[in-house]
């Protein structure tokens, strides 16, 4: 079961980031988004890691770096 839900922007963030990687390779693509994937697992098991970043947005949500990308999501 997850513990997490995609918003639908990022939901189509996530096949756009696939198929970009996926134009050289595949495997990488796949690769690439089954980490993004185990990062959302662990962000559902253990809400509020990461980091706020006030100077940037008033919203009530948390940055997790994954390698070059930035996951932004709400506990």
């Amino acid at each position: 079961m997850n513990n997490y839900i995609l918003s639908v922007d990022g939901d189509v963030d996530l096949d756009d980031t696939w198929e970009y990687i996926a134009a050289d390779s595949v495997d990488a693509a796949d690769r690439w988004i089954g980490k993004l994937f185990d990062a959302f697992e662990a962000l559902g098991h253990t809400p509020g890691m990461g980091h706020r970043r006030e100077d940037l947005t008033s919203y009530p949500v948390f940055f997790w770096p994954v390698d070059a990308y930035l996951i932004v999501y709400r506990a």
